[in-house]
């Protein structure tokens, strides 16, 4: 006869120990929650911090800037320190509507009910298959994530000569970092007009390095038997279409993938919540509560963040719902919607109950702008809820616009020149 699996119950349970995970869990304790429960599948909380050694983390949350390590570690002490439980190497196997966790543990299999849920799952990167390189499949092909693992917490050496596809933040700083360990970086191809990371890696992990940056390139064969031995890139059109002709042979026995980035919502499908196709992350209210009741996101498993930082201060916002939404506090109202207008790739949240007053909105824009204003206005009155001007805006760089006055009619979120 099958053993009966022990049951938790908890007020918050909230999957994933990153920073928005850890920010969920004191957010939910510091709102009153009586047990909050931290699930983490690593051996150690902080995820992605812990591999990220380079100091640029905490300056908006901590008023310093620290090492990716001692903001994981900062975070994990208050948690602990505030009564939150933690439970390392803790699968989430499933996640139902009711709330019901299916968990495999150290300790063996086990269900967790919890009043409320925050996903704080994170993301991973896209492969070399998601974009389809053609060419040979030699060794030396990593993600810039697996690279930054293997070079940063296992003292590997990934080779001798690297090409970077992709100009995502970690690809920028994985090309100072290999610099700084002897491998020499032939240079990083991005396939758009623009860099897809932050200026400032752009400016500390290339320029100041001397390491190039070509733009509108992409790589179109990979050639090797055993191992890389070059690969070839060539320039794209507007259409992001190699350019016949312009192909150049690179030689090279590394080649590091950083091209973009996927919120990890398997968890999330499972448990019904309505996924947006623009951020691949859950569709969210004004609280970060999901199409599930009870159910709330945060962090990269919502929208990929620039900056360790904010996806601590969603993190904190979710917690603090979702403690409320354990304690019996229900939302309630009609739903008004949300979409993104002109320029704007995404606006965030999705839905708004109607009559919520101070709600503020996450949004990118679509490329690269001078001197434009962002407003917030109804969709069908015209009425301009909000209004903020900014002197330059990035695809990279999330942005925030509040609208401090209640609203009762469907929004959009559009840029103006």
């Amino acid at each position: 006869m099958a053993e009966t699996p022990r049951t938790r119950d908890v007020d918050v349970a909230v999957i994933g120990g990153g920073p928005a995970g850890l920010a969920a869990a004191l957010g939910a304790k510091r709102a009153g929650a009586g047990s909050v429960l931290v699930l983490e599948r690593d051996r150690t909380l902080g995820g992605i911090l812990n591999q990220c050694v380079h100091d640029g983390f905490g300056l908006f949350l901590y008023k310093e800037t620290i090492s990716g390590p001692e903001y994981a570690e900062r975070l994990a002490e208050d948690a602990l320190r505030e009564g939150v439980a933690v439970a390392t190497g803790a699968m989430v196997l499933d996640l139902g509507p009711d709330r019901l966790l299916r968990v495999n543990a150290r300790e063996g299999y086990s269900l967790v009910k919890a009043g409320a849920v925050v996903l704080a799952m994170g993301c991973r990167e896209r492969t070399r298959d998601m974009i389809g390189i053609p060419g040979t499949r030699p060794a030396g092909i990593y993600t810039a994530g697996s690279a930054q693992h293997l070079v940063n917490l296992r003292n590997l050496r990934v080779g001798n000569e690297a090409v970077i596809l992709g100009s995502g933040d970690i690809g920028l700083i994985m090309a100072r970092r290999l610099t700084f360990e002897g491998v020499r970086v032939k240079g990083v191809f991005e396939i758009m007009p623009w860099a897809n990371g932050l200026e400032r890696n752009v400016r500390q992990c290339l320029m100041d390095f001397g390491i190039p940056l070509r733009l509108r390139s992409t790589v179109v064969d990979v050639r090797g038997r055993d191992r890389v031995e070059s690969v070839v890139v060539a320039e794209v059109d507007e259409g992001l279409n190699p350019v016949a002709g312009t192909e150049t042979i690179v030689p090279c026995d590394t080649l590091l993938l950083s091209v973009g980035l996927i919120p990890e919502n398997e968890l999330s499908k499972r448990a019904g919540v309505a996924l947006s196709p623009v951020t691949g992350g859950a569709v969210v209210d004004e609280t970060l509560m999901t199409s599930v009741p009870g159910v709330f996101s945060c962090g990269n498993v919502l929208h990929i963040h620039d900056v360790a930082d904010w996806a601590s201060f969603e993190g904190f916002a979710a917690g603090e719902r979702a403690a409320r939404y354990a304690a019996g506090d229900r939302p309630a109202g009609r739903t008004v919607r949300v979409t993104a207008g002109a320029d704007v790739r995404y606006a965030l949240p999705q839905t708004v109950r109607a009559g919520a007053a101070g709600v503020e909105w996450s949004f990118r824009a679509v490329r690269p702008l001078r001197d434009v204003r962002v407003e917030v206005r109804g969709r069908d009155s015209g009425k301009t809820y909000a209004r903020r001007k900014f002197g330059r805006l990035l695809p990279s760089e999330l942005q925030k616009i509040r609208v401090r006055a209640a609203v009762d009619e469907d929004l959009e979120v559009g840029l103006h020149e």
